[in-house]
């Protein structure tokens, strides 16, 4: 049966061109098809009407938890997934080779947001404590790695999280070792960076052109930027070669500071992630949304938050279905609202205020051409309007 949706009356937001117009988004049986072909398909046709909403790729949250129940972090998928406008998630590292399969039968094939991963160097992944790279004889091997990443479509590609409190006395070993998997896997690395060691100047030597930072933006000692607002050499050497930041939000890793003096010195390209957890969630992370809104508050413009979580993150995958409009496509749909009802409180990973006068909040959620959820209904209802 064919089954068509043509979305009405919204202020189109299109990542690839970073303009906004007033116009429709046509859908049948799950992919993006032009307007008039959806009436020329006959079936039935829903109308959904996006009024004083905004219209955008399905968001692309490109670093959360969501193994629940097997991690200490682990969060619904779907509270944060379709629930918050997100048709993609990225788990980022909660599994290791040992526990994905479990991963994959308990959340992915049970989820009704797109869950992808980033495999964890550790073959325990976070299933077994936070420190899971302090031992070198758990890291994955390069059988195991070629092994798992022949058979699982949704692994995008390794997290290694490079900080003092995962790896103790490890040091660099394991990111050494995670850029060999990646490169006899054609895979790249999402690297977490915090409070060393090991410093940066080890950390980004080793990464090459789409390797993914994540936490760039942290407020910790030892950062991209140095107290006048220069990014280091380091830093600045690795985006020459193609490596990608990214925010990361977390408990401890956004830092209004730093991401001013970045704003303020660099016009660079960064996607916009949440590391959403189940002790973040309520505050300071909230949602995808929120972090969004906590970019618009320090100034950039609407067009480049939306592209930052949806084709830029898609590219920084390669994934070609996901983040955009193009006809043929996989019909993932964001429609959210930006409200005005007085000043908002913002708070980031270090404990500082900002007040913003708009707030993004989720309105429908279309996932694969069908109505995931809705503001008034919760999920799998939609406001359809009635077409004469």
């Amino acid at each position: 049966m064919i089954q068509g949706i043509i979305i009405q009356n919204g202020f189109v937001i299109d990542p690839e061109t970073l303009t906004i117009s007033k116009k429709e988004i046509g859908i049948v049986n799950g992919v993006f098809t032009a307007v008039e072909d959806v009436i020329q398909a006959g079936g039935e046709v829903q109308y959904i009407d996006a009024t004083n909403h905004y219209v955008a790729p399905g968001f692309i949250d490109l670093h959360a938890h969501v193994f629940e129940d097997y991690t200490e972090l682990g969060i619904e998928p779907d509270l944060v997934g379709i629930d918050q406008g997100v048709t993609t998630i990225v788990d980022a590292g909660s599994a290791g080779y040992e526990n994905y399969p479990l991963f994959k039968e308990t959340v992915i094939e049970k989820s009704k947001t797109e869950i992808l991963a980033f495999l964890n160097l550790s073959r325990k992944g976070l299933c077994n404590g936070l420190s899971e790279l302090a031992k070198l004889d758990e890291l994955m091997t390069l059988k195991e790695a070629n092994e798992i990443f022949q058979q699982e479509q949704s692994l995008v590609g390794i997290k290694a999280r490079m900080s003092g409190s995962v790896v103790k006395n490890s040091g660099i070993k394991p990111l050494v070792h995670a850029r060999q998997l990646a490169d006899r896997l054609g895979k790249p690395i999402m690297v977490h960076i915090g409070n060393p060691p090991p410093p940066l100047h080890e950390i980004f030597p080793l990464l090459k052109q789409g390797d993914i930072v994540t936490h760039a933006f942290h407020g910790k000692k030892h950062g991209i930027l140095t107290e006048s607002g220069d990014m280091i050499p380091e830093a600045r050497s690795a985006i020459e070669r193609g490596v990608r930041f990214d925010v990361g939000h977390g408990t401890s890793s956004f830092s209004y500071k730093t991401m001013k003096r970045f704003k303020d010195n660099y016009d660079l390209p960064f996607t916009i992630s949440t590391d959403i957890y189940k002790n973040n969630y309520a505050t300071p992370v909230g949602s995808l949304m929120v972090t969004m809104t906590k970019l618009l508050a320090l100034g950039y413009r609407l067009t480049d938050v939306v592209a930052a979580v949806t084709k830029r993150a898609a590219d920084t995958l390669h994934l070609t279905e996901q983040g955009t409009f193009r006809l043929g496509t996989i019909a993932d749909v964001t429609i959210f609202g930006l409200k005005e009802e007085g000043m908002s409180t913002l708070i980031d990973s270090e404990g500082e205020q900002l007040s913003y006068h708009q707030v993004l909040t989720p309105y429908i959620t279309v996932k694969t051409g069908k109505v995931a959820y809705t503001k008034e209904n919760g999920r799998e209802s939609a406001r359809i309007i009635p077409q004469e």
